[in-house]
C-alpha cells in the first residue's frame, strides 16, 4: 500500500482501487480499518478511490502522541493526504465518524474541497443529538423481523442508561439493512478491526465546537450530499434531514431499506446515487 508522512512523521497508509477522479474516502468506526469500507459496491467502477487508514487503524503507524487521534487533529493528515496526492481540490466522501472528520476538514480547508459525500453521517460535530425516541421509531420499522423483540429491548435498555454489554451486542441487527450471515459475518469482525483507544479518544473534549462548525458551514459554498439509510438506528434520517439543513447546497437521500452501511443493503442504488452527485 503507498503512504505519506503526516505534518509530525508518523507514516500513513492507503489504498487506491478503480480509475477516473479521485475520490478520497474517510473510514468512520470511529477509528476503524478502512478495510471494512471494500470498494463501496462498485463505486470504484465510476471514480478512483482513495482511501485513507486513519493513524493508528489498519497500516497506518501508530503515532508517538496518542492525543492525536482526536478528531480536529486528524484533519492534518487529510490535508497531508491532499498534498501528497498533488491535488488542488478534493471530493471527499466520509462514511459515519468519518463524516465528523469530512466535515471539519471543509471547515478548516474550504477552498481544497470540491464535492462533499457524507454517508450515514454521525452528527457529534454540529452537535445534532439523536434522540431515543428517534432511534426507537426508526427501530420500529423492523418489528416484523424474527430478531426484533430481543433487539428492541436492548435498545429500549441503551436508551434508558440502563444497558450492559450483551445489549450493545444484541441490537446489532439494526445497524444492516439486512441481518443475514453476510452481515453478521461484518459485524463479527469490527471489533478486530478498531483500535479501541484511538475510539475512546476520537470525540475526546474539544475535538468538536459545534457552534463554531454550524456557522462555517451555513456559508459552505460547494455542493453537498447526505445520504440516510431508512432503517439506520445509528444515523436515523430525522437527524440526517436536520444535518442537511444545515448547508446551503445540500441533497439529501434517504435510500430505502438500506441500514448504516447502504452499500451492502442496495449496491446498484447506491453508486448510482453518489455517482449521479458527484458528476
Amino acid at each position: 500500500m503507498p503512504s505519506f508522512s503526516a505534518s509530525d512523521g508518523t507514516r500513513l497508509s492507503y489504498r487506491t482501487a478503480g480509475d477516473g477522479d479521485p475520490l478520497v474516502c474517510l473510514p468512520g468506526g470511529p477509528m476503524q480499518d478502512s478495510v471494512y469500507l471494500g470498494d463501496l459496491g462498485g463505486l470504484s467502477r465510476r471514480r478512483r478511490l482513495v482511501v485513507l487508514d486513519l493513524r493508528g487503524t489498519g497500516r497506518s503507524a501508530i503515532p508517538e502522541d496518542t492525543s492525536s487521534y482526536r478528531c480536529d487533529r486528524l484533519v492534518d493528515d487529510v490535508e497531508a493526504l491532499r498534498e501528497h496526492l498533488g491535488l488542488d481540490r478534493v471530493d471527499l466522501l466520509g462514511h459515519s465518524a468519518g463524516a465528523n472528520l469530512a466535515t471539519l476538514y471543509a471547515v478548516r480547508h474550504p477552498r481544497r474541497v470540491g464535492k462533499l459525500a457524507l454517508i450515514t453521517p454521525s452528527t457529534f460535530a454540529v452537535g445534532i443529538a439523536v434522540t431515543g425516541e428517534t432511534r426507537r421509531e426508526t427501530a420500529r420499522l423492523r418489528q416484523d423481523e424474527p430478531w426484533f423483540p430481543a433487539a428492541f429491548a436492548a435498545l429500549e435498555a441503551i436508551t434508558n442508561n440502563r444497558a450492559d454489554d450483551a445489549d450493545w451486542e444484541a441490537i446489532a441487527p439494526f445497524r444492516h439493512g439486512r441481518w443475514d450471515a453476510a452481515a453478521r459475518g461484518r459485524h463479527a469482525a469490527q471489533g478486530s478491526q478498531t483500535n479501541q483507544e484511538a475510539a475512546g479518544i476520537f470525540a475526546a473534549e474539544g475535538a468538536f465546537c459545534p457552534e463554531t462548525i454550524r456557522a462555517a458551514l451555513a456559508t459552505h459554498q460547494n455542493s453537498v450530499l447526505l445520504l440516510a439509510g431508512e432503517f439506520d438506528v445509528n444515523s436515523p434520517p430525522r437527524s440526517v434531514i436536520e444535518f442537511a439543513g444545515l448547508f446551503p447546497h445540500a441533497s439529501l437521500a434517504v435510500q430505502p431499506g438500506a441500514g448504516h452501511f447502504p452499500w451492502h443493503d442496495d449496491a446498484d442504488l447506491f453508486v448510482e446515487t453518489v455517482t449521479a452527485f458527484l458528476n
